[in-house]
């Protein structure tokens, strides 16, 4: 097996836009190790964060970071060494455009 660390993905999605941040298509999976969110706005915002098992719905049970506080020009990374399987997907969303999401961690293949 060969582990790569890489930037997995970055999203500046357009408000309250639910958006696949990162689609896992490694054949043994991902290790997700920090999301980093970053407000470049004047004004605090909220923040979402998901991870939809084998693509599938977004429901309630798939958060880990619901609505959660984003100070304006401030910067919130997560540490938290997620693991993803093939075709599971990290989507993102905020409640302003001026919100940046980047997640790096290792895919495995």
């Amino acid at each position: 097996m060969t582990i790569t660390y890489k930037v997995l993905g970055q999203a500046n999605p357009a408000a309250n836009t639910p958006t696949a941040l990162y689609t896992n298509g490694s054949a043994y999976g991902a290790v997700i190790s920090t999301l980093a969110i970053c407000n470049t706005g004047n004004t605090a915002t909220t923040f979402n964060a998901a991870v939809r098992v084998a693509g599938a719905s977004t429901s309630t049970q798939q958060y880990f970071a619901y609505n959660t506080a984003l100070p304006a020009n401030d910067t919130v990374s997560m540490t938290i060494g997620i693991t993803m399987a093939n075709s599971d997907v990290m989507t993102v969303s905020s409640t302003s455009s001026f919100v940046a999401f980047n997640l790096f961690g290792s895919e495995i293949s």
